[in-house]
């Protein structure tokens, strides 16, 4: 644990307390309660009487990243990073990535949108990419227990914000970009922009996976880059079969032809295994050895976590973007014998340009669908499902808010080979409602339904 502390409530005796001035709360207001848990410096940026030494700084957030950067930078870039943007399958690609080199017997962190994995321990974290303090920290705690290998989650926000500042990947992949974050963004191009900032953060011998299919990777593609791609690139797929609950690949690399059986479904999941597969070869592991290990991956919790129901099947999805909507609709209903019921919302307090056309591709691409509640936190549901209903050009829906309710709506119109998506929130376990979190889990929901 390191000695400089943001949080009062963490403050051990002997710290420093850093005072930063957030968008919400203001590090200034707590150093009273800082130095009675035992603080004996304190970083600010406004002149406070204290009884213990202060340093004074025009900006405390500079002065914590250059402490960090001073201080640790060095040891950590010593172990091997491997950092993974994009809109969507970050989780999925980082959590293969993880569960890959574990199985190649390698001690190994991950960092990201469901938690921070070391080990057989599991801490969840309130953001995909943590602020730079907690990074750096969970990131010499891996380091402490034995770790060569840290995989991690870098969001736009992360590197708008310079949360890895200082840290250098020896493998960076670019996933897809696609709408999303537009209320803080604005526009694409800005957050092209945020992300495209990944690669100023690569060791000399870098080497950067792209997905070449994405419109958007032209940008990525400076330096030692590697393409995955369906269509022309350095890791190439041939053919595949989407199964039950399997799906096989059979892909090219280096004029070698390989297949694989993994235990993923649907197309979108191809892009996130050979992302993974790229990552790890380009660390210096066979792919033949990486194929053998591949049997024991699975995704991760709320990624395609399908239960059978009834005479049919439901399925619990994060997808919360208007393409990964997409995806997972049209992925299930290239293989359907019956109805695609789609459940779906979007979150208060967040992009409301991306409602109308998620709204539309749901109705357009599902059989059923209904819309409820996902995390409306200050923001009024009704509000946010008027501007979902906007984008809807048929009949085929209805509004349900209370998701439990929604859920067993369509629980209910499962018959012989219905697939029920229920998209969003995937293994989030909660549901926010104002500025309140409650328990709300969409599979326990499913199951006790099923009981």
């Amino acid at each position: 644990m390191l000695n400089i502390k943001i949080d009062s409530r963490k403050v051990e005796k002997g710290d420093t307390f850093v005072a930063i001035k957030g968008a919400n709360v203001d590090g200034h207001d707590f150093i009273e309660q800082a130095i009675a848990k035992g603080a004996t410096k304190i970083v600010m940026s406004e002149d406070r009487e204290v009884n213990v030494e202060k340093v004074l700084v025009s900006n405390t957030e500079t002065y914590l990243t250059n402490y960090l950067v001073d201080h640790y930078a060095e040891k950590i870039n010593k172990i091997h990073l491997i950092g993974v943007t994009g809109t969507n399958g970050k989780t999925t690609s980082c959590f293969l990535i993880y569960q890959l080199l574990q199985n190649l017997g390698k001690k190994v962190a991950y960092i990201g949108t469901i938690g921070y994995y070391y080990e057989n321990e599991k801490i969840e974290l309130p953001n995909t990419t943590p602020n730079i303090l907690d990074l750096y920290d969970m990131i010499l705690t891996a380091i402490s227990k034995g770790c060569e290998y840290v995989v991690m989650e870098v969001s736009s926000h992360a590197l708008d914000f310079k949360r890895v500042e200082g840290l250098k990947y020896d493998v960076v992949a670019f996933t897809n970009l696609t709408q999303d974050h537009l209320d803080y963004h604005k526009t694409m191009e800005n957050y092209l922009k945020a992300k495209l900032q990944i690669l100023n953060y690569l060791t000399p011998e870098a080497t950067v996976i792209v997905n070449a299919d994405d419109e958007y990777s032209k940008y990525f593609r400076q330096g030692n880059y590697k393409t995955i791609s369906f269509q022309n690139g350095d890791y190439k797929v041939i053919d595949y079969q989407d199964n039950t609950d399997q799906t096989w690949v059979k892909f090219t690399y280096a004029n070698q032809n390989y297949e694989v059986n993994i235990n993923l479904k649907n197309k979108f999941n191809i892009y996130n295994y050979l992302t993974a597969l790229a990552c790890v070869h380009n660390l210096g592991f066979k792919i033949e050895d990486i194929l053998v290990k591949t049997q024991n991956i699975k995704p991760p919790k709320g990624r395609c976590d399908m239960v059978k129901v009834k005479e049919g099947i439901a399925v619990v999805d994060y997808a919360h973007t208007p393409d990964a909507v997409l995806k997972i609709i049209t992925s299930f209903a290239e293989h359907k014998k019956a109805d695609i019921i789609t459940i779906v919302g979007c979150g208060g307090d967040r992009d409301p340009k991306k409602r109308p056309i998620m709204g539309d591709i749901a109705t357009q691409y599902s059989d059923y669908v209904i819309f409820t509640d996902d995390n409306p936190r200050t923001e009024d549901n009704k509000k946010i499902m008027q501007d979902i209903l906007a984008g809807v050009k048929k009949d085929n829906y209805e509004v349900i808010y209370n998701r439990k309710e929604a859920i067993k709506k369509g629980i209910s119109m499962i018959k012989k080979d219905t697939i029920l998506l229920v998209l969003g929130k995937g293994h989030e376990d909660y549901q926010i409602l104002g500025k309140e979190k409650v328990h709300f889990d969409d599979m326990e929901v499913i199951l006790e339904c099923t009981k």
